[in-house]
């Protein structure tokens, strides 16, 4: 199982700078630009401050990442370093809980937005013949998960970097 997991560097397809800063800007816009402002209303000042700690806490992981690419340059991800610290097992354990954040996340997205197209239009609903009906929630993330799908197929970050493109001027229509 731990040769599985080791995938070695062939053919680069990565994307250009401005490309990529797309995809950073997109990330950025879709959920910070309008959860941070929530979050500080709802925490009040101490969630100022815990902004500020994990800032901190994220400036430092970055600093101890770049040390470990430092020391070992063969190192090219987090299961490398996983390895190289803990071995094939501690390498195994990083890679269940990276795949499991990306899971749930995704899951979490699509209950997210299930809920808010639910709210904005309640009645909605999916009526297959005289037996099957889904819900509006259920069908709205259904609908959601059908129509992000496509996107989650495409293995060159330079054809996602036109679709975070996208993303980022759809934010940036809807705050004006």
């Amino acid at each position: 199982m731990a040769n599985e997991l080791r995938t070695p560097l062939t053919q680069s397809r990565g994307s250009s700078f401005l490309k990529a800063c797309f995809n950073g800007t997109n990330a950025f816009l879709g959920i910070g630009l309008l959860t941070v402002p929530y979050a500080l209303s709802s925490g009040g000042w101490l969630s100022l401050f815990l902004f500020f700690l994990i800032a901190a806490m994220t400036f430092y992981t970055g600093l101890l990442l770049k040390r470990c690419l430092d020391v070992d340059p063969s190192i090219r991800s987090y299961l490398d370093i996983a390895e190289r610290a803990f071995g094939t097992r501690g390498r195994i354990i990083v890679s269940v809980i990276m795949n499991s954040e990306l899971y749930l996340v995704a899951i979490g997205l699509l209950i997210l937005e299930g809920d808010n197209l639910h709210n904005l239009f309640p009645k909605f609903m999916i009526k297959i013949g005289t037996i099957f009906t889904v819900d509006g929630r259920q069908s709205f993330v259904i609908i959601t998960a059908l129509v992000i799908l496509p996107s989650m197929l495409l293995t060159d970050l330079s054809i996602l970097s036109y679709v975070s493109a996208t993303g980022v001027f759809s934010c940036l229509i809807i705050l004006g």
